[in-house]
């Protein structure tokens, strides 16, 4: 069922309404609206065109974030909001998505099923627009300026120079607000932003305690448990490699000098161990 809440209630989200005059005056939305939620928001955004490096850093960083009571704040789009939002949900947190659209429609319709997942885990969906608004280029920059507004602190995991996710960061700034950058490679043509980014003062992200520390949440200490490597030195020198960069098959053993019959089986047993894993033909270290 929609509902609405005005700038004039007392429920209304203080950290939005303090972005002044842009602030939206209704917002319309579907879920669990509570005073806890807003508490603590960090917004997570990412390219469209999100790589596997990219999904893989927001998954790592927002499993734990989210686990730890942080709300993931997104705009539902596929690519790096569809990470934040799905990997929040799969952690058991909560997330708020934040529509281009009227709040009657689902925006893309594709993701339906993410939708609902939302709102079956005390998610919130909201939108500044009523009904069945079409969304429209300009309501796409209306809806960053709010996925800003309401969180203490903005998390861009991927970005290209010309990408919306810059265009949330610069909303934070102007906000006074928190930019993180995940760190990416130099040749990555969605890395350049973040890198612009992180030149222009945003805090660069290794870990999830790097903004966990910032939100004033105790500092997780995780033991992680040894890797047992078999194999002689194989499994060893395997890791080594993929340590520095996720690796097809063949080209993991040219470097090796090793049939390719024979390291595979090696990396399967590997991957039934959890010590790799494999997305898109590449392998890489969990």
């Amino acid at each position: 069922m929609v509902q609405i809440v005005e700038i004039t209630d007392k429920k209304y989200p203080e950290l939005l309404k303090k972005i002044g005059g842009p602030a939206p005056k209704k917002l319309y939305y579907k879920g669990n609206w509570s005073e806890e939620i807003f508490e603590n928001c960090l917004s997570v955004v990412g390219s469209r065109r999100l790589t596997s490096y990219g999904r893989r850093a927001t998954e790592q960083l927002v499993t734990e974030i989210a686990a730890s009571g942080v709300t993931i704040v997104s705009g539902f789009m596929y690519g790096g909001d569809e990470a934040a939002h799905s990997t929040a949900v799969r952690a058991g947190g909560k997330t708020i998505a934040v529509m281009p659209c009227g709040i009657n429609i689902i925006f893309p319709e594709y993701q339906a099923k993410l939708y609902n997942e939302i709102l079956e885990n005390n998610g919130l969906i909201i939108s500044e627009y009523e009904g069945n608004f079409l969304p429209q280029t300009w309501s796409f920059v209306q809806r960053d300026r709010i996925v800003a507004g309401l969180s203490k602190a903005v998390l861009v995991t991927e970005a290209s120079l010309n990408s919306g996710s810059l265009l949330t960061a610069n909303y934070a700034k102007k906000f006074g607000r928190k930019v993180f950058a995940v760190p990416g490679q130099i040749t990555s043509e969605v890395s350049k932003g973040t890198i612009k980014l992180i030149k222009e003062g945003a805090e660069p992200v290794m870990e999830a305690n790097d903004i966990l520390s910032f939100y004033k949440i105790l500092v997780s200490q995780k033991k992680e448990k040894p890797l047992v490597l078999g194999e002689g030195t194989l499994e060893q020198k395997i890791i080594s490699y993929l340590k520095n960069e996720s690796m097809e098959v063949d080209s993991l053993a040219r470097i090796l000098n090793m049939p390719v019959s024979k390291l595979g089986t090696t990396l399967s047993l590997m991957q039934l161990r959890g010590a790799i894993n494999q997305e898109s033909g590449k392998y890489y270290v969990n």
